[in-house]
């Protein structure tokens, strides 16, 4: 069985219980689908418990990569002040490990990337839309995998290719404040899954460890009010 985990973000306590829950439910195996440290209160600490996890497959997010090319990421003062203070805290070597991971990867006829096949910022949404066959970037799995925009839902194309987002691991934007990640058993099943964690503590300690940075002060509206506010 794999626990599939997206857009960790920095959140230790939501990714620990998320571990408990995956280790409780008998995954064996795992894949980790990118936006592993920035915007979060540990950075350093996530990118630790990640690495400590045996059996797991990384790649990279859009973060990852920012954080490593800085000049990449959108020229938001917000953002690159949130950057530079999550190369800090990970060290040079952790930056350029994580930005050399792959984009995506095909395992047993599934595709995961992080935005989309084509992108990894630009991504799926909950309904159908237009853009769908263009994101796809001739992919031509049955299934494709992805995060980004932290919202968890599964849905099928005209196509006939399912979608599955498994959600935001550190901090969902669909309005329920719990953990989200998926399971994949051995049968094919994909399951949504969520945890429950005390987000309010991470969003204290976001201010708390970053002060008054106005990212910080982002992030814990965020992490409080489970959407994409600012």
């Amino acid at each position: 069985m794999r626990a599939i985990l997206y857009d960790v973000h920095g959140n230790l306590p939501a990714l620990k219980a998320v571990l408990k829950d995956v280790d409780a439910a008998g995954a064996d195996v795992m894949l980790l689908g990118g936006d592993y440290a920035l915007f979060g209160p540990w950075p350093a600490e996530t990118v630790e418990e990640l690495r400590a996890i045996p059996e797991a497959t990384w790649i990279r997010g859009n973060v990852d990569r920012w954080s490593a090319h800085p000049d990449d990421a959108p020229d938001d003062p917000l953002i690159r002040d949130a950057i530079a203070a999550c190369r800090f805290a990970i060290g040079s070597d952790n930056v350029s490990e994580l930005a050399a991971l792959p984009e995506q990867i095909v395992i047993d006829g599934m595709r995961y990337c992080h935005g989309s096949p084509v992108s990894d910022v630009r991504s799926f949404m909950p309904s159908p839309d237009e853009h769908d066959e263009e994101l796809l970037g001739g992919a031509d799995e049955q299934r494709v995998v992805f995060g980004h925009t932290h919202l968890q839902f599964m849905r099928t194309t005209a196509a006939g290719i399912e979608l599955i987002n498994p959600g935001s691991v550190g901090m969902p934007f669909d309005g329920d404040s719990r953990a989200a990640y998926a399971l994949l058993r051995d049968n094919g099943k994909l399951e949504l899954r969520r945890v429950a964690y005390d987000y309010e503590a991470s969003a204290a300690a976001v201010a708390e460890r970053f002060g008054a940075a106005a990212w910080a002060a982002r992030s814990a509206r965020r992490l409080l009010s489970a959407s994409m506010c600012d």
